[in-house]
């Protein structure tokens, strides 16, 4: 078992820089892949990017491929979600995840693939 807890997020202006953070606990932490997803009103979870266990393995969907970077401190079972050049379109609810991977370099990219789930973290970015 693992909580996720985020922290991070705001309101932003376009052009700026944001980090939302996701610390693990639990038992074997730092064991997990983990993914970030984002939701806005009245449409369904999207897939924002994932990292492996090792942290040597990340994928990021093409809307934020460039802007955002996954990365993830194993010593304080911590994954980070930094966000550059945002834009109006990025504002939405987003949601780490944790599942105990099949290797320590797998990835996944389906929400229903993910067994533990952050409380969201509100990123608004004004235009």
């Amino acid at each position: 078992q693992v909580q996720l807890v985020q922290s991070g997020g705001g309101l932003v202006q376009s052009g700026a820089s944001l980090r939302v953070s996701c610390e693990a606990s639990g038992r074997a932490s730092s064991a997990y892949a983990m993914g970030w997803f984002r939701q806005v009103p009245g449409k369904a979870r999207e897939f924002v990017g994932a990292i492996s266990a090792s942290g040597g393995v990340s994928h990021y969907a093409d809307s934020v491929k460039g802007r955002f970077t996954i990365s993830r401190d194993n010593a304080k079972a911590t994954v980070f979600l930094q966000m550059n050049s945002l834009k109006p379109e990025d504002t939405a609810v987003y949601y780490c995840s944790a599942k105990v991977p099949l290797t320590g370099g797998s990835i996944y990219f389906r929400e229903s693939a993910y067994d533990y789930w952050g409380q969201g973290t509100q990123v608004t970015v004004s235009s």
